[in-house]
């Protein structure tokens, strides 16, 4: 093994397959992604080369901006449910009675497509005989809202099923990390008398530290580049009070047929996350690790 290891053409065949495929599965589509967005194209007919009008344009396109602002405001969003998810992780890993059936209750919108989530929440919020306004006029309130059809309101009751659906996931992330601690650890700080709090903040969340700025990654990223159950509640309407970034470049690309100016659009985001990682890379990376 030592000397297959220390061959280097060897290791070059070994990595060969996973390059090739790394690159033809997604280098090369950013590349003509780029590529096209410089481009006067309808995704059939020729191609007419602009330069960086597409780009230019696409940075003066205020809905452009419009729609970056609701994709940073759900990312914000789902930054904030982490500490949820956070607090129920740490509940459940605190071997309470039922957690085991908690934590397969948690996980049940994680096996269901963004579409059923959709169509499920479009029943939710019907503000005719859905469940939400069918309680709120039990409660006397005559005038329900129209969740998707109100400006003001129909992006945050986006935000519920957006956060809902993902629950499960970072719940079992924190989950695992929480059960990875050594209980030699938790046993020794009940011993010293630190409370049930004391030992969640100041023993349990710093040891997983790690764990968490991964997540807040991944929250941020995710939403960012967020699309099909917007798309498929409200098709980023009305007025495009819910358009994100990636539903901005879809409708532009596919439903108004300006490839070209959608794949800037789609390249611009691909920049917009680049940064945005790798902001939130050098700011979550202050700090040494607390080993265990």
């Amino acid at each position: 093994m030592k000397k297959v290891m220390s061959n280097k053409l060897m290791i070059a065949i070994y990595i060969l397959p996973a390059l090739l495929l790394i690159g033809i599965l997604i280098y090369i589509p950013l590349a003509l992604t780029g590529y096209y967005g410089l481009m006067d194209w309808d995704g059939i007919g020729e191609m007419t080369f602009l330069g960086l009008e597409n780009y230019i344009t696409a940075i003066k396109d205020m809905k452009f901006w419009d729609s970056a602002y609701h994709s940073f405001l759900l990312a914000i969003f789902s930054t904030l449910s982490l500490f949820i998810y956070l607090g129920i992780a740490l509940i459940l890993a605190s071997k309470i009675k039922g957690a085991n059936l908690l934590r397969k209750i948690y996980l049940i919108p994680m096996l269901l497509s963004s579409v059923a989530i959709a169509q499920l929440w479009i029943k939710v919020y019907n503000p005719s005989n859905g469940i939400l306004n069918s309680i709120l006029s039990a409660f006397g309130i005559d005038n329900p809202p129209v969740w998707l059809g109100d400006t003001s309101i129909v992006l945050y009751s986006i935000f519920i099923p957006i956060l809902w659906q993902y629950a499960g996931f970072y719940i079992l992330i924190y989950y695992a990390a929480l059960k990875n601690i050594p209980d030699s650890l938790i046993e020794a700080a009940k011993i010293d008398g630190a409370s049930p709090l004391q030992i969640a903040f100041k023993i349990k969340v710093p040891l997983i530290m790690g764990v968490i700025k991964v997540t807040v990654v991944l929250a941020i990223v995710g939403s960012l580049k967020y699309f099909d159950l917007i798309y498929v509640m409200t098709g980023g309407g009305p007025s495009g009070a819910s358009e994100v970034m990636a539903s901005y470049m879809y409708k532009t690309a596919f439903s108004s047929y300006n490839y070209g100016y959608g794949s800037a659009i789609g390249f611009l985001l691909l920049l917009i996350t680049l940064v945005v990682t790798y902001l939130i890379r050098k700011f979550t990376s202050k700090g040494d690790e607390i080993q265990y």
